[in-house]
């Protein structure tokens, strides 16, 4: 498998094959109620949205958003197609958002809401758990509040 990776700003053309995506993640990493959720993330409330491509093919995605002072980072709907786990592709989408997050903007943290199933992997990449909220994305699906803070940063 080649290992370049490409990453750039999500074209409205990306939305469909992004949702097939996200439907290989269900059920280890998503509950199927999120789909719905995820649809009108991408066609209301997305602020930047990246996606991840090998070969020139769309492996996933991850957003970035912002509080209204812009202080604070988030990160949102991050995911790839399950046959590209484990060769680093998902690191470096996860660090092409924290640089984007840090460099272009006055963020001084950035949060991001995940289930157990990511905990590991956040963790790994310098992000510290604050809470846990039981079965918030669906039943068996806990919320895990993380965040990471500029100190971290390079």
């Amino acid at each position: 498998m080649d290992k370049y990776l490409e990453i750039r700003k999500y074209d409205v053309q990306d939305r469909n094959r992004l949702i097939d995506i996200l439907h290989m993640n269900i059920p280890k990493y998503f509950a199927q109620s999120e789909v719905a959720d995820f649809t009108e993330y991408l066609d209301q409330e997305m602020e930047t949205y990246f996606v991840a491509l090998v070969n020139g093919q769309i492996i996933g995605g991850g957003g970035v958003g912002f509080s209204d002072d812009e202080r604070t980072g988030f990160l949102s709907w991050s995911f790839l197609n399950p046959k590209y786990h484990g060769f680093g592709f998902g690191k470096n989408l996860l660090h092409h958002r924290i640089d984007f997050l840090y460099t272009h903007h006055q963020v001084e943290k950035i949060e991001v809401g995940i289930s157990q199933f990511t905990f590991g992997f956040y963790k790994k990449n310098g992000f510290i758990l604050r809470e846990i909220h039981k079965d918030y994305w669906a039943e068996g699906f806990d919320l895990y509040d993380m965040v990471h803070t500029r100190e971290q940063y390079h």
